[in-house]
C-alpha cells in the first residue's frame, strides 16, 4: 500500500469514530453482525464521505481488506465499476460473509461492472446464498434499467430461479422472486413466461 492510500484509509477509520451511532450498531449486532468492528455509521454519512474521496481502485481494495462493516461498504462505493477486474469482484463475493453486504454490493458496484450480466449468471448458479443473493439483485437491477436478457438467459435464471424459489434460505427466495418480478416487468412476453413457470410452485407474486 502506498502512502497516500494508507493516510485516507487512516483518516477514514477516524472518521468513523465520529459518526459513529451506538444504537444502529447495538441492533447490528444483534441481528448477527459478522465484522471485526462495525460502527453503525448511517448510510447517508458513508456516501458523503464516499463523494469526499471519489473514485479510487488501491482505496478501495484496502478498504475490503479492512474486517469492518463501514469499510467494506464504502470500497464498494469508491470502487470504480467500469475499472473494477472481474477477478476482484470475484474475491469480494467468495469474502461476502451477509446478506446486508451482498445486497449492497449488487445494488453500488456489481450491477455497474461492464460484465455484470455474466457474473450475475455465473453467481446465480453458486451454491453460496450470498453468491446467489448478489447474482439475482444484480439482474434485478440490470432489468429495471430496461435490459433484456436473451432466450438463453431466460431460461438460466429461471432454472436457478425455480430452485432457489424451493430452497431453504429465505433471503435467496425473496431475491430470486424479487428477479423474476422485474423480469415480468419488462413486458407481457417476460410476464407470462414467469407466471407459466412459477405456476406448478403454486406461487403468483407478480400483482
Amino acid at each position: 500500500m502506498n502512502e497516500e492510500t494508507n493516510e485516507k484509509l487512516r483518516a477514514i477509520k477516524q472518521s468513523f469514530r465520529r459518526l459513529m451511532s451506538g444504537p444502529t450498531s447495538q441492533s447490528l449486532r444483534d441481528k448477527g453482525s459478522v465484522y471485526k468492528l462495525n460502527w453503525g455509521v448511517p448510510m447517508p454519512q458513508l456516501k458523503d464521505l464516499a463523494r469526499e474521496y471519489g473514485k479510487d481502485m488501491d482505496l478501495a481494495i484496502q478498504l475490503w481488506k479492512e474486517d469492518i462493516r463501514e469499510c467494506k461498504i464504502m470500497a464498494t462505493m469508491v470502487m470504480p465499476a467500469a475499472e473494477m477486474p472481474r477477478e476482484i469482484a470475484e474475491i469480494w463475493i467468495d469474502q461476502t460473509t451477509s446478506q446486508e453486504m451482498a445486497e449492497i454490493a449488487a445494488f453500488n458496484l456489481y450491477q455497474y461492472m461492464n460484465e455484470a450480466p455474466a457474473l450475475a449468471y455465473e453467481w446465480i448458479a453458486s451454491d453460496r446464498p450470498m453468491s446467489q443473493i448478489a447474482g439475482f439483485q444484480v439482474l434485478s437491477r440490470l432489468f429495471m434499467r430496461d435490459m433484456h436478457p436473451d432466450e438463453r438467459g431466460i431460461n438460466e435464471l429461471i432454472d436457478q430461479a425455480l430452485i432457489a424459489l424451493q430452497g431453504e434460505h429465505a433471503g435467496v427466495r425473496h431475491a430470486a422472486a424479487t428477479c423474476l418480478t422485474r423480469l415480468a416487468d419488462l413486458g407481457d412476453e417476460y410476464e407470462l413466461l414467469a407466471r407459466k413457470a412459477t405456476k406448478p410452485l403454486h406461487l403468483d407474486f407478480f400483482d
